[in-house]
């Protein structure tokens, strides 16, 4: 019984720990297994593709801070490791979607492509913004996770947007 009590407390510390990283490996995980739930829910791909690349921008993060461990610096670094990141969408559903462009708006481009890249464009906005406003709170968030809330708060609403105005 002591051993079973033991596991749960430490199993409490290191959610504890975990939880105080934003991007953290279990959060990371949850995400990339909900989108294969939403879409067998019959959420639109769409939406699907939002929080696709979203979590294609953070891993892209993660690869730049794995760079910056290892000390690899070279001219462009962080805009290839990023682009390579989001790019990685095809390799996500390439057996379950048919490429199918469409013109939308001036693009030439599949829903579900432009869909990722406007996910990835937000994620990565809400990091920029989040540094932003740290910066004139003199290097303090707002509230408690707010590094967290920002990008869900954008990925939300864009969600609540592209199920009413689908593309």
């Amino acid at each position: 019984m002591k051993f079973f009590i033991l596991l749960f407390v430490s199993f409490f510390v290191n959610i504890a720990t975990a939880f105080a990283n934003p991007a953290c490996v279990v959060c990371t995980v949850a995400i990339g297994a909900s989108l294969e739930i939403a879409r067998k829910l019959g959420i639109s791909d769409n939406i699907v593709g939002l929080w696709a690349g979203a979590l294609l921008a953070l891993l892209g993060y993660w690869l730049i801070l794995w760079f910056d461990k290892k000390n690899w610096h070279f001219k462009g670094r962080n805009f290839i490791l990023m682009f390579l990141s989001v790019a990685m969408i095809g390799f996500m559903y390439m057996s379950e979607l048919v490429y199918s462009p469409q013109i939308i708006v001036f693009l030439y481009i599949d829903q579900f492509l432009l869909s990722s890249l406007c996910g990835a464009f937000l994620y990565i906005f809400s990091q920029k913004f989040y540094t932003f406003m740290k910066e004139h709170n003199n290097g303090h968030a707002h509230f408690p996770f707010e590094k967290v809330v920002l990008p869900l708060v954008l990925l939300f609403g864009a969600s609540f947007v592209l199920d009413f105005y689908s593309l």
